[in-house]
């Protein structure tokens, strides 16, 4: 970096040892800056986002962290991270945000890896464990619960082990690489059900110990409610780190992985064991990573659904990022409200 010559290096009153001493000091302060801190999700439905950090042209440029979804959102509320993929309802709960353009991680109509599973009939559910890394879809499903099967169980917290939750619950929220993977074993030997559920066992989905099993796609059961898209998470930043670049960054990113699908199922398939087929199927058809004005409109409704059922307080406007070929956009919530309806 080039240094500009300030006259304060030139001044008479300084002995040539305290000039020096100035001058690194302002080097130091003008090219030494740190990366910006990156918490990611660590599930396969996040791979292509972070493509270009990790395997593409911007690797090495920012600091990344892989976790759980919930553990993101405290990393950005605690200050521990600059941008971070959230769970899309802690938008509404972190202040100082702004939402990079044109991402997200969003399902059209059905996701297969936001899984509820349970022994009886959803309707007769008296207590559901929900998995304690998740933070958006424990509120679709109590949206899901209040609005559309018009029930009010117990929910608890409890860690994503299908079998141990199900001993001591009626049904029970499993995401992200382990509900996929109850999918892939489950969807081609089922029945349907009289919800529109799917009809298994637990041995046929892989868990031990359970009859009758009776599984629901959050994603297609949101669909059911609201004919909208569920945004699951997007990327956000602290307001004071958001630049045009930082935008394109991101976009280059995904798009990077968008062309590096089949790279990406070929690596998962043989870290997770499962069919390369049905996880290109999954990345490719049933995740989509995109804010367009449908999405948009899916995300409006959920904080709208979530504000309604006493999940958040009052609703904070949206802030969107610029892009490179999009305007900064803010939404407040008399737009909101109108078009949830």
């Amino acid at each position: 970096m080039t240094c500009r010559r300030f006259d304060i290096f030139k001044a008479s009153e300084f002995t040539a040892a305290k000039s020096r001493l100035l001058y690194l000091r302002f080097r130091l302060r003008t090219t030494n800056v740190s990366k910006l801190r990156i918490s990611v999700v660590q599930y396969l439905n996040t791979a292509p986002l972070v493509r270009g950090f990790t395997h593409g042209p911007l690797r090495g440029k920012y600091d990344l962290s892989f976790t759980v979804p919930s553990q993101c959102a405290d990393a950005l509320r605690t200050g521990a991270a600059d941008v971070a993929i959230i769970p899309a309802i802690e938008y509404q709960r972190i202040p100082g945000l702004t939402i990079l353009p044109g991402l997200a991680i969003a399902s059209k109509e059905r996701v297969r890896s936001l899984l509820l599973i349970s022994k009886v009939p959803i309707r007769q559910a008296r207590r559901i464990a929900l998995d304690r890394s998740s933070r958006s879809t424990q509120a679709l499903v109590k949206i899901l619960a209040a609005r559309r099967w018009q029930i009010a169980p117990e929910f608890f917290e409890a860690d994503p082990d299908p079998a141990s939750i199900l001993a001591d619950a009626d049904a029970a929220l499993i995401i992200g690489d382990t509900a996929l993977r109850i999918a892939i074993a489950a969807e081609n030997k089922v029945e349907r059900g009289p919800d529109g559920e799917w009809l298994s066992t637990g041995a046929t989905a892989g868990i031990s110990g359970i009859g009758e099993l009776h599984i629901y796609d959050v994603v297609k059961e949101w669909w059911h409610l609201t004919e909208k898209p569920a945004v699951l998470a997007v990327w956000a930043a602290r307001t004071e780190v958001v630049t045009p670049d930082l935008a394109t960054d991101f976009l280059a990113s995904r798009d990077f992985g968008l062309r590096q699908i089949p790279e990406i199922c070929a690596e998962a398939a043989l870290q997770m064991h499962l069919p390369e087929p049905e996880l290109r199927l999954y990345l490719e058809k049933n995740i989509d990573y995109g804010l367009d004005d449908e999405n948009l409109q899916g995300l409006l409704r959920f904080f709208h659904e979530s504000h309604a059922v006493n999940l958040i307080g009052p609703l904070q406007s949206i802030a969107i990022a610029a892009g490179p070929n999009s305007h900064a956009r803010f939404m407040d919530f008399v737009y909101a409200s109108k078009s949830a309806v």
